[in-house]
């Protein structure tokens, strides 16, 4: 069964998530509570051109590395920022043309989260992969580090 996943970005100015971002993709993200995985959905459109009628990469890059910020304040309950991400690209992604996007947790050792993704197209081919390091910290200690302080 999957459920939606509250955001946990208060101000929701966020590109990927912020439902305040008038700029933004605004995106939903939801936990299959069988599998662990999240996931999101996405179709994408303009501006977000690379070249002719592919999305840019950039925007893929940025899709696996948010769903795997939502995936290890799911596994974690805390928020974490990423350490590292590596992202191969295996297939163009078309504007246009639904995508869905998953993670899971490979490992957990506090403060550190390893996590795979995928952005998938509608034909269930996998477009680009990605796996990321994330650090958890404690939401005090996020909110001053966003913030500048």
């Amino acid at each position: 069964m999957k459920r939606e996943i509250e955001n946990p970005y208060l101000d929701g100015q966020c590109f990927y998530c912020g439902p305040n971002n008038q700029n933004g993709l605004k995106l939903k993200f939801y936990l299959d509570e069988e599998t662990g995985e999240v996931s999101t959905e996405y179709t994408p459109s303009a501006p977000y051109i690379g070249q002719g009628n592919i999305l840019h990469g950039g925007i893929m890059i940025g899709l696996l590395d948010e769903i795997m910020g939502w995936m290890s304040h799911v596994a974690a309950g805390e928020m974490a920022v990423t350490s590292n991400i590596q992202v191969k690209f295996l297939r163009p992604v078309y504007l246009g043309n639904p995508v869905r996007v998953i993670c899971r947790v490979t490992s957990i050792e506090n403060p550190r989260i390893d996590m795979e993704a995928e952005l998938i197209n509608r034909d269930g081919v996998v477009c680009s992969r990605a796996t990321g390091t994330y650090h958890i910290l404690a939401r005090e200690r996020y909110d001053k580090l966003i913030n500048g302080q």
